[in-house]
């Protein structure tokens, strides 16, 4: 007795029986109306609903780098003068329509730009990595605090020796062979000594001896 054939076609060379998995994953791309294409729908629209909302506090020296339609950059400045909660929830959802009509081009270059506010400036890593250094100098060297407040002589030196003594305390391990500990005191010289450090890189430079305001040619 002949084994029944099984209904079904090929693709490529390959056969495709009618009812099978695959059979369905094809009628599914032929219909388009599958529910993963729903899903994959409603997480692109969710995207570019929250770039948009991203896109309202981009600099205006950033802003100026995309070519956007006018009536994006329009409905972007009229988001930020809506302080009504609907009103802003409304101007919201019209620049998420208005996102999905920019070509992918346009949206690499958004998500590029939003990288970049959102990444650390060249002079704040800076600052940061001369906090950590100058933190750890603080607490190992006994001279280090002498050298800090003659670089800043702002820093409030009473309590910065304050913090400097229980950072040390802190780091002394409980047992013998114990990993060292940093205690709230590590954390505060750091915050202490990077707010200074960002006042010294915003001053403006002094001028040059001889070049004062108001001497005399």
């Amino acid at each position: 007795m002949s084994r029944k054939l099984k209904k079904g076609y090929f693709v490529k060379g390959q056969f495709v029986a009618e009812g099978s998995e695959l059979d369905l994953e094809y009628k599914r791309e032929l219909k388009g109306t599958d529910e993963a294409s729903r899903t994959d729908l409603n997480r692109e629209s969710t995207e570019l609903q929250k770039l948009g909302e991203e896109l309202v506090t981009l600099r205006a020296d950033l802003m100026a780098r995309l070519a956007l339609p006018d009536k994006l950059v329009d409905a972007l400045v009229e988001t930020k003068r809506i302080t009504n909660f609907e009103g802003r929830r409304r101007q919201m959802q019209f620049i998420g329509k208005q996102m999905r009509l920019l070509d992918s081009a346009t949206l690499d270059a958004v998500r590029t730009t939003l990288a970049e506010q959102h990444a650390p400036s060249a002079k704040e890593t800076l600052t940061l990595h001369q906090a950590e250094v100058w933190r750890d100098r603080l607490i190992a060297d006994d001279d280090a605090v002498g050298q800090w407040i003659t670089l800043s002589p702002d820093t409030d030196s009473q309590q910065l020796r304050s913090l400097v003594r229980q950072a040390r305390k802190d780091a002394k391990p409980e047992k013998p062979g114990e990993a060292l500990r940093h205690g709230r005191s590590y954390r505060d010289i750091f915050q202490m000594v990077r707010e200074q450090l960002m006042q010294m890189h915003d001053a403006p430079a002094r001028a040059p001896s001889g070049e004062d305001e108001g001497e005399a040619a």
